[in-house]
């Protein structure tokens, strides 16, 4: 494919997309922001003397989003029709995520671009009275869908910044692990239950569970070795307590990086986010007293759909695979 943006003259133009069918369009990009520890603890606790870190950088991330035409100069005017901006606290850093929508005659790559790269800049900026030498980092797009192009999912092996796939030797170095229970739920904010089986949906996640959608948290995963940690206190809990659709023992889930390839059974997923925002007031919380899942679950998007059951394999998919 040529590049389009030069016209009979050699000079840079904006292209005409007149003609090009209005789409539904999508966007995921990340990135990530490296810090101390003691930095990441000021984030976590609320000590930064400018205010609230991640508040302030999903304003300034959406806010960018909006303006990322009058940045970028053969970008055109979109019209957005969402836009969501979410965080995950690592262990050396906090990574992020930009979520653009529209219905157009062109993508949404370059707005969930500029929406991650100012939510990194922001926390930057919030912190650097703290740490000078931050680095904002692994800035990306993970996936769009719509448009002539179609549909485009970064792969663990495809990135130079996953730690997964394309370093390792061989698949059995890869991790893997066993599904323990799969669960879904009717409504959003209560317990999941155990069923035989779920059906994963490209494009939309578990058919009749009430987190199903066309967005970035389409499946949760969590690791039973952490529900085992509440378990050793004499808390008596099921699958599906903290609200996880797959429940999984022998692989360490919240360790997948943002970007990993992940074969459930015959499905495979991406993971999109590592951990969320905990809802104080949400029945799981009152349940238990605490909640593990906003800092050992991982959220993915479907990118192929399949029958999984308790039983089936979990694993980290190679680059070889990929290819």
């Amino acid at each position: 494919m040529g590049l389009t943006h030069f016209n009979e003259e050699g000079r840079a133009r904006m292209v005409d997309v007149s003609e090009k069918p209005k789409t539904q369009r999508m966007a995921r990009a990340a990135g990530k922001v490296l810090m101390r520890p003691d930095t990441l603890e000021l984030v976590r606790t609320g000590g930064v003397r400018k205010g609230d870190v991640l508040a302030v950088a999903q304003v300034a991330g959406i806010m960018a989003a909006k303006r990322c035409w009058e940045l970028v100069p053969m970008c055109h005017p979109v019209q957005l029709t969402s836009v969501d901006v979410s965080f995950a606290y690592e262990e050396d850093g906090i990574a992020f995520t930009a979520s653009t929508r529209c219905c157009g005659g062109t993508g949404v790559e370059m707005e969930a671009l500029t929406a991650a790269s100012v939510a990194g800049l922001t926390i930057y900026d919030m912190c650097k009275a703290h740490q000078r030498d931050m680095e904002i980092t692994e800035v990306r797009l993970l996936e769009k869908d719509g448009g002539k192009s179609g549909h485009f999912v970064r792969a663990a092996g495809d990135d130079p910044t996953a730690p997964l796939g394309a370093s390792a030797p061989a698949q059995l170095a890869l991790p893997h692990g066993t599904v323990v229970a799969t669960c879904i739920s009717e409504k959003k904010g209560t317990r999941k239950h155990p069923v035989d089986s779920i059906e994963l949906v490209v494009g939309k996640g578990i058919e009749g569970d009430a987190h199903a959608g066309n967005w970035h948290r389409q499946v949760s995963l969590l690791a039973d070795e952490s529900v085992d940690l509440m378990r050793a206190k004499g808390i008596s809990l099921a699958p599906g307590d903290f609200a996880e659709n797959v429940l999984t023992r022998g692989i360490d889930v919240k360790k997948l990086p943002v970007g990993t390839t992940v074969a459930v059974g015959p499905a495979r997923m991406v993971v999109t986010q590592i951990g969320k925002t905990c809802h104080n007031d949400c029945e799981i919380r009152r349940l238990t007293g605490m909640c593990v899942m906003p800092t050992d679950g991982i959220f993915c998007v479907v990118t192929r759909g399949g029958t999984v059951r308790a039983g089936d394999e979990v694993r980290v998919v190679g680059e070889d695979e990929l290819a």
